[in-house]
């Protein structure tokens, strides 16, 4: 299964530290990503999957949500097939 992850919020130092040790320590692989910085603000989406997880959906939304709220990021997950359904029309 594959994922998009978005981050978004006042840019600062550690931000994409903070977020990919979250996946690294679930074994999530990040099979693209980009990022930008639009006035103040960090922009990120990631690709991910989870072949090699046992971590569920819900929990690594939950962790990533956490590890967010803690640098004051706003991060979305949602599966591969719904972002690419929700951004169809």
């Amino acid at each position: 299964m594959k994922a998009v992850i978005t981050v978004i919020g006042k840019d600062k130092i550690g931000i994409i530290a903070k977020i990919t040790s979250v996946l690294a320590e679930n074994k999530v692989n990040i099979l693209d990503i980009s990022q930008t910085i639009l006035q103040d603000y960090f922009t990120m989406i990631m690709i991910v999957e989870f072949e090699r997880t046992d971590i569920s959906f819900t929990t690594l939304r939950e962790e990533l949500t956490d590890a967010g709220g803690r640098i004051g990021m706003s991060v979305k997950i949602q599966h591969e097939d719904i972002f690419n359904t929700m951004h169809k029309i």
